[in-house]
């Protein structure tokens, strides 16, 4: 892996460890406002209960990610981040919101890509045919 493959790979994942973090910390308090919170998935139309479970598996997420080894759970990891950031920009486009408010998610599915893409080779689940 080159050392620029290594930094690129460093930062979308801190920033996208951070994102997690941060929202599903603010899920699991269940927070008011904000970009995953109480009033937006009530604006989205999702129970609130909701919030327990999302926040839960963002920072079991995130430490799969960050954790060094068990490549089969970084793939998991990243998969379920991509089916929470794909289902919250179509959620968003499902009741009309402007596209603004698909940013953050936006965002963070670019992270998840690029981290994922980068991931070095002690990251990755070894194919047997390799």
């Amino acid at each position: 892996m080159t050392k620029r493959n290594k930094i690129i790979y460093w930062i979308a994942t801190l920033w996208l460890a951070l994102g997690m973090t941060v929202t599903g910390a603010g899920q699991l308090i269940k927070m008011k406002e904000g970009q995953g919170g109480e009033d937006m998935i009530v604006h989205l139309g999702y129970p609130v209960y909701l919030l327990t479970i999302l926040g839960v598996l963002k920072l079991l997420g995130v430490a799969a990610v960050l954790i060094p080894k068990f490549p089969l759970a970084k793939e998991w990891a990243y998969a379920g981040f991509i089916f929470i950031m794909t289902g919250a920009i179509f959620s968003h486009i499902a009741i009309g919101d402007p596209m603004s408010s698909l940013f953050p998610s936006l965002l963070l599915l670019s992270l998840i890509i690029v981290s994922w893409y980068f991931r070095p080779a002690d990251r990755k689940i070894i194919s047997v045919n390799q």
